[in-house]
């Protein structure tokens, strides 16, 4: 039994248009996934593919004008709103995109003791910034005191001793230089090796490739692939979506092959396959509907025309 079971999780906005009259707009379409105890599940696309829309999803917080439908399981058990805000910092925790999540006001090394669930707050948060080589005197700054690299440090340090099962990691390393970016990479290596679930979502294919198991590619607001790690490797050979291949020809040692077109909004997504617009392999069956998800060579894609 997966750890985290997402299935056809759609989230649309209740958006006003000329006065009172109300519209929706779609973002995630029948998203699918699962991640493992023990396993980081990479999620990756394009800026506007709605990555943190699904872990806000998971967490709970999407805004008040947001609609889901699907089925969210954590540990077997459905995820209810209020199983969300019961499990939210405990056993599920998100280490979020801007470090403007910690509080202002608080010394960190406070910020991180409030995270503490079971045994003594002050030796907890003493050993994990030893572990991840934050200096003793760090406890005692406030956040706009810190380096990035430093913040993401405290951030993973928050999750680390709340003691949960689920770490969401919505972009952790936007702006850091390359050592520090490995060095919160393999802190959730670490985390994984100790049993947890991390989830790692990310627009950096290359670096989320280093720690990652499992890798589940979004378009649009779809799960397209979901595709182990090690089949990101030569021309892309063993991939199966026209998409994730693009994607991983376009890193530099790759080719630098570049991908005509842009993603659609999700206002104005085509009819058929999100993709097909930029397809090389599209044909008139690809407009008639959307592709469902199917199994294929131990792992998953929607796309007709993959073999």
């Amino acid at each position: 039994m997966a750890l985290l079971e997402v299935n056809d999780l759609s989230v649309a906005f209740v958006q006003y248009v000329r006065g009172f009259r109300q519209q929706q707009a779609q973002v995630l379409h029948g998203l699918s996934l699962s991640v493992d105890s023990g396993e980081i599940l990479a999620v990756v696309g394009a800026s506007g593919s709605g990555k943190s829309l699904l872990a806000h999803a998971i967490l709970g917080i999407l805004p008040v004008n947001a609609r889901a439908r699907g089925s969210l399981r954590f540990r077997g058990e459905e995820l209810t709103p209020e199983r969300q805000q019961a499990l939210r910092g405990s056993e599920i925790a998100l280490v979020p995109q801007s470090v403007q999540y910690l509080d202002p006001l608080m010394r960190v090394g406070r910020q991180v003791r409030d995270a503490v669930r079971t045994g003594d707050p002050a030796e907890a948060q003493r050993s994990v910034f030893e572990r991840y080589r934050l200096k003793p005197g760090t406890a005692a700054l406030f956040p706009f005191q810190l380096s990035g690299g430093m913040a993401r440090r405290v951030l993973v340090s928050t999750a680390t001793v709340s003691g949960a099962r689920l770490v969401v990691a919505d972009e952790p390393t936007p702006g850091l230089d390359p050592a520090v970016v490995a060095e919160a990479l393999g802190s959730f290596r670490e985390l994984a090796d100790e049993g947890c679930g991390v989830m790692l979502i990310s627009h950096d294919i290359e670096s989320a490739l280093a720690v990652a198991d499992r890798v589940a590619v979004l378009y649009a607001g779809s799960v397209v692939e979901i595709a182990r790690a090690e089949e990101f490797a030569g021309a892309g050979e063993a991939l199966r979506h026209p998409y994730t291949r693009a994607l991983w020809r376009a890193l530099p040692q790759n080719g630098f092959v570049p991908l005509r077109g842009s993603q659609p909004p999700a206002n104005a997504l085509p009819a058929g396959c999100a993709f097909a617009p930029r397809c090389a392999y599209a044909d008139a069956s690809c407009t008639a509907e959307r592709p469902g998800e199917r199994a294929l060579r131990g792992g998953m894609v929607r796309c007709i025309h993959a073999s």
